[in-house]
């Protein structure tokens, strides 16, 4: 069921304009391709902007990840004045302006009313957006946008900054806002709640209180939002350099529970806040790859969030005498369904995360061609990263993270380690227990050629 007006009431857009003289944001610091696509938009008659997030992060000294332009000029008018456009969505229909490896999207201000003759708004009954491409003027681009940071708008024709909701001062003052009222633009739109930690995280701002207030009770709306769109929202949450303080606000905020359900009952039955030191340390470590301009593995980030579920999983199915292999398998795949319900894990992301997990218990074992089978696995690294950081949860797996290390640089010496301490050196008897490990193949004897001797 849907309606064609259900948009919350807005405030009134009153303009402030910000000269260059009054902000420290310059033409430099901008991408030359972004500075393009303005130029040329208004060269043609347009009106140009440089908006949302690229204008709040260069206020506050940061380097902006995208540069988005609004415009007035709709998206076939946009794709008739660029040859490397392309458009793109149905819920918000945008230009994408291709230059080699970076792309500026532009967007048609879009109106803050429900009047559909120039476009379509398609909108469910309990508020939430499901399209939207009805055009309209910079004021009505402004209100409806979400936080009042994201609101500000960067003219190429003067170099000015124009503000139509507070944004600026919100900026000067680091408080992140919600346009509206905060329920209603929630409801429209629940992946708001997400995106309010994350962008707080990210810029070190506080949360108005209003803005902030009603997150705990909408929470459960996170529920009916796409599975895709809440796995790319996690990514952004985690992947970006502030995963530690995200996590906190997700669980400062009560939207946990509603992201990573079994996550967090496990963190909450587990008493020691060990699984919660390890995680946070996972984070932690996310953060300075990041920061190191090193790969960060989905998987990997994944295996970090699910853990403390897995473990609960697992512990669950062994009290009732499941056998181990078999746990360990189950506690995996339900852990992983469950999440998929939620959040659109692709199999190129769970099957590795699941690997890393079951690869856990094969540290223990130490017969020597075990070893070799495990260095030679194709997850090994990850595995036994993620083995080093479980030493953060319990020390008990010193030993075993000493042992492999030096398996890793110096395998014949770890193999003299393992003969030495009285190990057995592997065979078939030493295989037999390990559902992985190949079966041993007999030697066929060759028949002898017709006319070879006797």
């Amino acid at each position: 069921m849907t309606q064609s007006d259900p948009t919350p009431a807005l405030p009134t857009p009153v303009l402030r304009t910000i000269p260059r003289e009054a902000h420290g944001i310059s033409r430099r610091q901008m991408s030359q391709s972004a500075l393009r696509v303005l130029y040329r938009l208004r060269e043609a008659g347009y009106g140009a902007f440089l908006v949302g997030g690229a204008v709040r992060d260069l206020l506050v000294g940061g380097a902006p990840k995208d540069f988005d332009v609004a415009t007035d000029a709709t998206p076939e008018q946009v794709k008739a004045l660029f040859r490397n456009c392309r458009l793109i969505g149905r819920r918000f229909r945008l230009a994408h302006v291709v230059y080699g490896r970076e792309i500026i999207e532009v967007a048609t201000f879009r109106a803050a009313s429900g009047d559909d003759t120039e476009g379509d708004r398609e909108v469910h009954a309990d508020g939430r957006v499901l399209r939207d491409n009805v055009y309209g003027t910079i004021e009505e681009d402004a209100i409806r946008r979400d936080f009042t940071a994201n609101a500000l708008y960067y003219a190429i024709e003067d170099f000015s900054v124009r503000d139509y909701t507070g944004g600026f001062a919100d900026v000067e003052a680091r408080v992140l806002r919600l346009i509206g009222d905060p329920e209603a633009r929630y409801r429209e739109d629940p992946v708001r709640m997400l995106r309010a930690a994350r962008l707080a995280a990210k810029l070190d701002f506080s949360i108005d209180p209003g803005t902030a207030a009603p997150i705990p009770g909408l929470a459960h709306l996170l529920a009916e939002a796409a599975p895709a769109r809440l796995f790319e929202e996690t990514l952004k949450l985690f992947l970006s350099g502030h995963a530690v303080a995200s996590f906190e606000r997700l669980e400062a905020l009560g939207l946990l529970p509603a992201l990573l359900p079994e996550t967090a009952q496990a963190l909450a039955s587990n008493k020691s806040g060990a699984l919660r030191r390890m995680l946070v340390q996972g984070l932690r470590n996310t953060d300075a790859r990041v920061a190191a301009d090193d790969s960060v593995s989905p998987a990997f980030l994944y295996a970090v969030l699910l853990w403390p579920a897995y473990c609960r999983a697992l512990a669950l199915l062994q009290a009732q005498g499941v056998h181990a292999v078999e746990a360990q398998r189950r506690a995996a795949d339900r852990v992983t369904l469950h999440q998929v319900a939620r959040t659109a894990l692709p199999r190129r992301f769970s099957l590795p995360m699941q690997e890393i997990w079951l690869l856990q218990p094969r540290f223990g074992q130490r017969q020597r061609k075990r070893v070799f089978r495990l260095l030679a696995h194709p997850r090994f690294r990850a595995a036994f990263d993620f083995l080093e950081l479980r030493l953060v949860a319990s020390e008990s797996h010193a030993e075993d993270v000493a042992f492999w290390r030096e398996a890793q640089a110096h395998p014949a010496a770890a193999m003299a380690a393992v003969d030495a301490d009285g190990h057995a050196e592997g065979g078939d008897a030493a295989d037999a227990g390990d559902p992985s490990a190949p079966k041993k193949r007999r030697k066929r004897r060759r028949k002898p050629a017709a006319d070879a001797p006797a």
